[in-house]
């Protein structure tokens, strides 16, 4: 449990200074973010089959809705099995996830790459990002409830640093929202997984 808490508790803090740092425009973070997003940009234009496959991991496999139907679905599984507890911790979390990226979507209000020569479109604001923040969210939610066997771990981490990867590459997000949506979504389930451990607190008094 304390392994869980000091994580969850120190990459939270990171993820308030990325989140302040968004938020403030600090120069060397915005000038990171141009270059890279450019350079990538550039790269998806010049290669259209390449940035097709992208589209499609990016709207389709890896898409937030494909991930909360996979969370539904094991938060079904683990009903099934008797495991009430850890199926509505796993629900609740993925529902909090959404509504935390909701929110401050709203409060920072950043804006998206804008190109000449757009190869993808997306809505609302900019950070976090909803696909990096929901995939590292229900990948870590699975390996936690679920046991985390090798071929899950890999299947995890391809997933997780796949749609981050794509999000900047086809244009609609900055490497700094993707950042930000990995942090955030690996806090709550630390913090989350941190709480279900908790034991419970000891009656005192007859």
């Amino acid at each position: 449990m304390r392994v869980f808490l000091r994580t969850g508790l120190a990459v939270l803090g990171l993820a308030v200074l990325l989140t302040v740092l968004v938020a403030v425009r600090w120069r060397p973070l915005v000038s990171f973010d141009v270059r890279l997003a450019g350079a990538l940009h550039r790269h998806a234009v010049a290669h259209p089959g390449f940035t097709r496959v992208n589209r499609v991991l990016s709207d389709w496999l890896w898409d937030p809705w494909t991930m909360r139907l996979l969370a539904a679905a094991a938060v079904l599984w683990l009903l099934r099995r008797g495991a009430r507890r850890r199926a509505l911790y796993l629900a609740a979390v993925t529902l909090l996830a959404a509504g935390v990226q909701h929110a401050l979507k709203a409060l920072v209000g950043r804006a998206r790459p804008r190109w000449p020569d757009p190869v993808a479109s997306a809505e609302f604001a900019a950070y976090p990002s909803g696909h990096a923040m929901t995939a590292a969210v229900v990948c870590g939610l699975l390996l936690w409830a679920l046991g985390r066997p090798p071929w899950a771990v890999v299947l995890a981490a391809v997933s997780v640093l796949g749609v981050g990867f794509t999000r900047v590459y086809l244009g609609v997000h900055w490497p700094s929202d993707v950042l930000g949506g990995w942090l955030l979504g690996a806090a709550l389930v630390c913090l989350a997984a941190a709480a279900y451990e908790r034991p419970p607190a000891r009656r005192t008094g007859p």
